[in-house]
């Protein structure tokens, strides 16, 4: 009889959290490094997402309630790889840029690495949003001494150390939520530029002065949160 031996894991597994995304989704899937896993998180589109994600061999993942924190989150936990990979769904960002990223926590030179945006057109960061993510970066490093530039979601950690975080958040706060308390637990973050390209499609959240101010309120409160001490690396 002849023995079938499954494929190894993937060494990344990469979380994108999508919300009505069908336009970009196959230029990003194609973008994901060969060998890791592309997890897409179903947040309640109606465009077809989830068929375009399952159609290109994406792990389809539902999180029906809605939020940016909850979309994550659900990637996270249904991630298997040691390291795990965010990024935006939205064509903004390339997965193919991942390794550069994820390369420091691989290596084991540091714990969370987060992608500074570069804007490559002024399109891409409208001027409100960029401020106001600049606003919150000082604010974290009055609140955690970390000296980042930028909150931006393409980021990468080990996963059971993520989950060590017990993150709370299920809205805007998220991404912020997880460097306090990586910062609170003494991990080492650091940042590595990367492109920042216009969207493809209509912004849900810092594309609009709305979201831009939901993203700052919900971050704001992370920010009043009080310290949390003794989480793993």
């Amino acid at each position: 009889m002849k023995c079938v031996t499954k494929p190894p894991p993937a060494p990344v597994d990469v979380v994108l959290p999508c919300l009505n995304e069908a336009a970009a989704l196959p230029w990003v899937l194609e973008r994901v490094p060969p060998g890791w896993r592309a997890i897409v998180v179903d947040n309640g589109s109606t465009d077809g997402s989830a068929r375009i994600a399952a159609d290109a061999g994406a792990l389809v993942v539902d999180a029906p309630v809605r939020g940016f924190g909850a979309a994550c989150h659900a990637g996270l936990l249904a991630a298997t790889a040691e390291v795990v990979c965010f990024c935006d769904c939205d064509a903004s960002l390339d997965p193919g840029l991942l390794p550069a990223v994820a390369g420091p926590v691989l290596a084991g030179t540091a714990d969370l690495v987060l992608g500074r945006r570069r804007p490559t057109t002024a399109r891409a960061w409208p001027p409100h949003a960029r401020l106001a993510n600049l606003q919150l970066a000082r604010l974290l490093r009055r609140r955690t001494g970390l000296r980042l530039h930028d909150l931006g979601p393409m980021r990468a950690a080990r996963r059971t150390a993520l989950l060590s975080l017990d993150l709370t958040d299920r809205r805007s706060g998220y991404p912020l939520q997880m460097v306090v308390r990586a910062a609170d637990a003494g991990w080492r973050v650091q940042e590595t530029p990367v492109p920042y390209a216009p969207r493809t499609g209509r912004s849900k959240v810092t594309g609009t002065w709305r979201g831009t101010w939901h993203a700052v309120r919900d971050m704001s409160a992370v920010l009043r949160e009080p310290s949390a001490a003794g989480v793993a690396r």
